[in-house]
């Protein structure tokens, strides 16, 4: 058996957070951009879950709608109705309208695999899933390094699964717990409770008083419940959070995120995660407060010349020609080598910089996300005059006006015409250069017709995942393809540069005001105020780098903590996301 050591060290970041969804206590996860939204009459939230490092709401329309960290594919929502829907340390698991249960992420140890036939309820744990049968049986399925999954005989009316143990409410109301004991987090006290909460190293149970009892680590007080009554308790991974009879959530024990500092107001379920938790409002807005972890938005102080944003980072050019870069870097796409570059552009991965010599030098992610080489960071030799990184492809143009792109080619990409062109944007799936002339000319992936250029003369142009835009002599903005969030409804006026994102643009007006249009769920159309000089669309962020050389972004691309717009003002809906292969 595993020391306790090296189970810390193993799950460091599988750490859940409880939800108490009706009477049954269970956990929730995070959807991607392959799924479509609900519709815009079904849009409240009706339970909140909080995992690890995401949340997910379930929504009137029995879909589940998830943001946070999507690493293994724990956000990747399937299609169905739910009922239920638990978010464990690196997978989920909803409970389907059919009494099925259905778990997609990380499945080292089976814990995704789902055991055949209907279940009441369903929790997923840091590394184990656990589901209640209709005969009030349990069954768990997952790690049993520590006898998290050895489920005593009898019927219980709530499970909850925590980081390496599991508790569940007998009829009775008596609590059980098994699995990791280090602690006494399975030494369930006697008496009677309504429901049960599992955390990292800690438990807490509702008593049928509405006093909160807890039982296990008590390190920063998570453990240490305040007197009075409530309606609902969650214990996160070092924190604990319960539902006062007013509304009022109430949290206490670690806050070294904030995650403890529940704002004021009415709510009607919490639930703790990590190092985050989650409140769903009697009007079905959801609200979140704690950590956002990646830190893309987290500009350095100094000042910068130009700015880019990527996927889940971002990187500014110094004045001093240095490179910086923040946010994600599971693949080094932040570590930016020393010396002096004249540009930089930040892609899905990876990163590409343009040395004043003219050499490209690339850094982060060579391969697809199963490993497969592609090449995006194999720049080739030679001089270039501007480079301009997509998902998985790059391309730079040559002093010469060719353009050369390299990496992944599987819509045609990197099959860059011949001719002379004055400048080259890379986007997710296609790649769009501009002619001396002023024609734009695109190749690649031509889905939603993102890659079909209207005539006539531009000065600039971008391109973005699913759609482009170009920067008439004019002044004006076109934009083409994929319309589903607005974000080729460029508005009127007179721009003097622009930049495509994901499901989103934004233009930088001759006044040096910031203006953007399309997908809005996080806040990337709320640019700083006061003139800007250079600005930069990511998949899920902006960015902007002022007159005086100060940088700035806005949105945190996948902080569990940051609701969509309309969770948190359900009235607010757009469109449905995009669901089309590329």
């Amino acid at each position: 058996m595993p020391t306790a050591t090296t189970r810390r060290t193993a799950l460091a970041s599988v750490v859940l957070g409880a939800l108490l969804l009706l009477a049954l206590a269970a956990l929730g996860t995070a959807g991607s951009w392959q799924r479509a939204e609900a519709q815009d009459d079904n849009r409240r939230a009706t339970a909140i879950t909080v995992g690890s490092e995401l949340a997910c709401a379930l929504l009137d329309s029995a879909a589940v709608e998830c943001w946070g960290r999507n690493s293994e594919g724990q956000a990747n929502v399937p299609a169905g109705r739910f009922s239920a829907v638990s978010a464990g340390g690196v997978h989920t698991c909803g409970l389907l309208d059919s009494g099925a249960v259905e778990c997609w992420g990380y499945n080292e140890y089976g814990q995704t695999e789902a055991l055949t036939g209907r279940f009441n309820a369903v929790g997923a744990g840091g590394s184990h899933t656990c589901g209640l049968r209709e005969t009030g049986a349990v069954e768990c399925w997952g790690s049993n390094d520590y006898g998290q999954t050895d489920t005593p005989a009898g019927r219980f009316s709530a499970i909850n699964a925590g980081l390496s143990h599991t508790c569940g409410l007998r009829e009775t109301g008596a609590v059980e717990c098994w699995g990791y004991n280090e602690y006494g987090e399975t030494d369930a006290p006697a008496g009677r409770f309504s429901a049960v909460g599992a955390g990292g190293s800690h438990t807490c149970g509702l008593r049928e008083t509405g006093a909160v009892e807890c039982w296990g680590y008590s390190a920063f007080g998570r453990a240490d419940a305040p007197a009075g009554r409530f309606s609902a308790v969650s214990a996160g991974g070092s924190h604990t959070c319960g539902l006062r009879d007013s509304g009022a959530v109430e949290c206490w024990g670690w806050n070294s995120n904030g995650e403890t500092d529940a704002p004021a107001g009415r709510f009607s379920a919490v639930s703790a995660g990590h190092y985050h938790t989650c409140g769903l409002r009697e009007t079905g807005a959801v609200e979140c407060w704690g950590s956002n972890d990646y830190g893309q938005t987290d500009t350095p102080a100094g000042r910068f010349s130009a700015v880019s944003a990527g996927d889940r980072h971002t990187c500014g050019l110094l004045d001093s020609g240095a490179v910086e870069c923040r946010g994600w870097n599971e693949y080094g796409q932040t570590d930016a080598p020393a010396g002096r570059f004249s540009a930089v552009s930040a892609g899905g991965r990876h990163t590409c910089g343009l040395r004043e010599t003219g050499a490209v030098e690339c850094w982060g992610n060579n391969s697809d996300w199963r490993g497969q080489y592609l090449g995006q960071t194999d720049a080739p030799a030679g001089r270039f005059s501007a480079l301009s990184v997509g998902w998985d492809h790059s391309c730079g143009l040559r002093e010469t006006g060719a353009v050369e792109c390299w990496g992944w080619n599987l819509y045609g990409q990197t099959d860059a015409p011949v001719g002379r062109f004055s400048a080259v944007s890379a986007g997710g799936f296609h790649t769009c250069g501009l002619r001396e002339t002023g024609v734009v000319e695109c190749w690649g992936s031509n889905a939603f017709g993102r890659a079909d250029a209207p005539a006539g003369r531009f000065s600039a142009v971008s391109a973005g995942d699913w759609h482009t835009c170009g920067l008439r002599e004019s002044g004006a903005v076109e934009c083409w393809g994929s319309n589903n969030y607005g974000q080729t409804d460029a508005p009127a006026d007179r721009f003097s540069a622009l930049s495509a994102g994901r499901y989103h643009t934004c233009g930088l007006r001759e006044t040096g005001a910031v203006e953007c249009w399309g997908y809005t769920f996080n806040g990337q159309a709320q640019p700083p105020a006061g003139a800007q000089r250079a600005i930069s669309a990511g998949d899920y962020h902006a960015c902007a780098v002022s007159v005086d050389g100060a940088a700035t972004c806005w949105m945190i691309y996948n902080g569990a903590a940051d609701v969509p717009a309309w969770l948190r003002e359900p009235s607010a809906a757009p469109g449905g996301e995009l669901t089309a292969a590329p």
